[in-house]
């Protein structure tokens, strides 16, 4: 989505708006775009990813499925 669309999506100024989105860029979140005069923002999925699972492995959860064993998997 572009800046625009993303900031008339919430109740907060567009420099606001902007602050997020340099942090969000710092923290390799998401890639910006210019098209024209608008920035289009992509999130990376991947990185989102891997951020949540350390998140929730922190607490302990979301542990690997169990591989199902060789006998079981004919």
């Amino acid at each position: 989505m572009s800046a625009g669309d993303l900031a008339d999506q919430f109740d907060v100024s567009k420099p606001t708006m902007s602050a997020h989105f340099a942090v969000l860029k710092e923290a390799d979140l998401v890639h910006a775009e210019k098209a024209g005069k608008s920035v289009i923002y992509h999130l990376k999925l991947s990185v989102l990813e891997e951020a949540l699972l350390g998140f929730v492995h922190s607490f302990g959860l979301g542990a690997e499925a169990p591989r199902p064993d060789k006998e079981t998997a004919r």
